[in-house]
């Protein structure tokens, strides 16, 4: 895929370099946040919200503690309904432009490569192409399905949510509760059961049988 790619919806980033990194990948708007600026910045949040409520926002910050931060202020402060949240994987390493990695040691939205950030974004629900919303067939999982696959409430379930987030290349930092937004936006019930139960179903047939081994 060469082109670029029409998105819908706004994308909204932390700061220049995301937005020239995804202008080589979308044809969409992109509005930047300008890191924590949106803090303080009325007018820019005020222009989000009208965005929002014509075009609809995917959310598409760093996998770091201020990526989140800034994505939970745009949780509050803007309708969840008309916004769609984008998430990267947690990929070890260092943008080029930058002397040192940042503080966590991960790699940014600039630094993703092109099918990662597609994939970022269709996994969102973001509306790309002219096609529908893959995630509006998504729904179903509560929170009792992660207390049942062990994955929230229980000794070891914070463990078991992080492995199962590294398989889905999804951010470590994800609590259970944005976990629970991000599968509902990604898998059905079954789906997920499956996901979780495959592990233990390969441990399983990987396990060397003892009356077989013999030595010549």
């Amino acid at each position: 895929m060469s082109g670029l790619i029409p998105v819908r919806e706004v994308i909204v980033v932390e700061g220049r370099y995301d937005k020239n990194t995804l202008l080589q990948v979308f044809d969409a708007v992109i509005v930047e946040t300008n890191g924590f600026g949106i803090n303080n910045d009325a007018e820019k949040m005020a222009l989000l919200r009208r965005l929002a409520a014509s075009r609809g926002l995917v959310v598409l910050t760093d996998s770091d503690a201020a990526g989140f931060m800034i994505r939970s202020k745009l949780k509050g402060a803007i309708a969840p309904a008309l916004v769609k949240h984008a998430y990267i994987p947690d990929i070890p390493g260092r943008e080029r432009r930058k002397r040192r990695a940042s503080k966590e040691g991960k790699l940014g939205v600039e630094g993703m490569e092109r099918a990662v950030l597609i994939d970022a974004l269709r996994r969102a629900g973001a509306t790309m192409g002219g096609e529908e919303s893959p995630g509006v067939r998504r729904a179903g999982i509560s929170k009792a399905d992660l207390y049942a696959l062990g994955l929230a409430g229980g000794e070891g379930s914070a463990e078991r949510r992080r492995a199962l987030l590294r398989r889905l290349a999804l951010p470590e930092r994800l609590s259970a509760n944005a976990m629970l937004d991000v599968l509902n936006a990604l898998y059905t019930a079954e789906e997920l059961r499956e996901l979780v139960q495959e592990p233990q179903r390969s441990s399983m047939t990987a396990a060397p049988s003892t009356e077989s081994s013999s030595i010549h």
